[in-house]
């Protein structure tokens, strides 16, 4: 492994500053892929589908092992993305109040030099507060969090919106599950 580079193909600077914590040496792209949901595609089939797609973009680089993840949240077996405006993340954090909701994170790691490609699925379950309409405006107001699934920013003022959280790997709810990401670099051989 030592001697393969290791790229993230994702645009968010949350997993960036994930794999930065963790020590990891990296380069990131950002890949364009269409992430339309298909039809009768499960939670757990589309974060698996997208994560793959993310890390076949960079397929072409030499002798790398390549990161895909992705994320979605789902809440009473409605599935929610990133929320496009401030509306839609009201929406979702309304639905999400006094329930369980699903984290689901995809990640994927593909050995550009055998073209192997290893998918895991990960959930973390999520149990929010009851949750008044003027603490969900407020936190909307003052997060903004457009960028993040469900709307759920735990890594600051977010974490108040939650009773508790069940992960088998605690960055699953960032978005990039390191646990299961190293056991999988640790499959890699040169």
């Amino acid at each position: 492994m030592a001697s393969k580079k290791i790229i993230l193909a994702s645009s968010s600077r949350y997993r960036r500053e994930i794999l930065t914590k963790a020590g990891c040496d990296f380069t990131w792209h950002a890949p364009s892929i269409d992430e339309t949901t298909l039809e009768n595609e499960s939670a757990s089939e589309i974060v698996q589908r997208l994560a793959r797609s993310k890390a076949e973009t960079l397929s072409h680089q030499k002798n790398s092992l390549i990161i895909g993840s992705d994320q979605i949240t789902e809440c009473g077996g409605q599935i929610f993305g990133k929320p496009k405006d401030r509306g839609e993340a009201i929406k979702q954090l309304t639905q999400s109040s006094d329930s369980t909701v699903l984290l689901h994170c995809g990640l994927a790691l593909l050995n550009t030099q055998t073209q192997k490609c290893r998918v895991v699925h990960e959930i973390c379950k999520v149990v929010y507060r009851k949750l008044s309409q003027q603490t969900i405006e407020s936190y909307v107001d003052r997060e903004q969090p457009f960028d993040i699934c469900g709307s759920l920013r735990i890594e600051g003022p977010g974490i108040a919106l939650l009773k508790q959280v069940k992960s088998d790997d605690p960055n699953s709810i960032l978005g990039l599950p390191l646990i299961r990401l190293f056991d999988l670099l640790e499959e890699q051989t040169d």
